[in-house]
């Protein structure tokens, strides 16, 4: 068995073959240590910059299942934020946040074909287009929006974030209506342009929903609703006989 990410020893820890507190720690920032982490290599300045712009634009997204489930663990034992972080954690699937994963698989398996192939081949098989609608945004997603431009000024935008640009048409088309672009395409398509696997995406949600969870069980412990939303999911939901 082997481990390439860190070890303790007695007198250091080494992380990626570096010295935790005599290389790293006053050096790098968190996000240029969890590429580092991730990767095994030290971001480029661009790569930190976007890891930062997609940390932040996704963290938070007001009272969404995740931080509901959250905050209604930590009501339930409020010495548990550890688990009412992981209750949160484990919402992150492919209708919350988990569509970043396979925004970056279909863009991998999609350079070189057309848009209107690939969204028509989703829809023949009855799935969703992935990275597609959102039930709070709409006509477009303002943090999609967003990184796209950054992208663009920065000169990062590649065949994956051309492919992704070129897919709204595909699926307005294939679809018989326009579907908003979310989030979740840009953040895949601009880490793949940047060099980072695929598999690598889907931590960039998780670990910035984290932030986002803890930000609401602080909230929770000082100005705690998480039983109140529980009592009125109580009365919402009608009992049938």
């Amino acid at each position: 068995m082997k481990t390439r990410i860190s070890h303790a020893y007695p007198d250091r820890v080494e992380i990626r073959g570096r010295d935790l507190t005599r290389d790293l720690m006053g050096r790098l920032s968190f996000t240029e240590y969890f590429s580092l982490l991730l990767t095994g290599e030290e971001p480029t300045e661009e790569q930190r910059f976007f890891l930062d712009l997609l940390l932040v634009s996704i963290a938070e997204h007001g009272m969404m299942p995740t931080n509901v489930a959250a905050r209604m663990t930590l009501a339930a034992d409020p010495d548990s934020l550890q688990g009412a972080v992981a209750a949160g954690i484990l919402g992150c699937g492919p209708v919350i946040l988990g569509t970043s994963e396979e925004c970056a698989r279909l863009l991998e398996s999609g350079v070189g074909r057309e848009p209107l192939e690939i969204a028509r081949e989703i829809h023949a098989a009855g799935g969703k287009m992935p990275g597609f609608g959102h039930p709070v945004h709409t006509p477009v997603d303002p943090r999609a929006e967003r990184i796209l431009e950054l992208a663009d000024e920065h000169g990062v935008s590649g065949t994956h974030t051309a492919l992704a640009r070129r897919l709204p048409d595909a699926v307005a088309e294939t679809w018989g209506k326009p579907l908003t672009m979310n989030v979740s395409m840009p953040i895949a398509s601009v880490m793949l342009d940047l060099g980072f696997p695929s598999t690598a995406v889907k931590a960039v949600p998780i670990l910035a929903r984290t932030a986002g969870l803890l930000a609401h069980l602080a909230e929770e412990h000082e100005s705690p609703i998480g039983l109140e939303m529980a009592a009125k999911a109580e009365e919402a939901v009608e009992y049938e006989r």
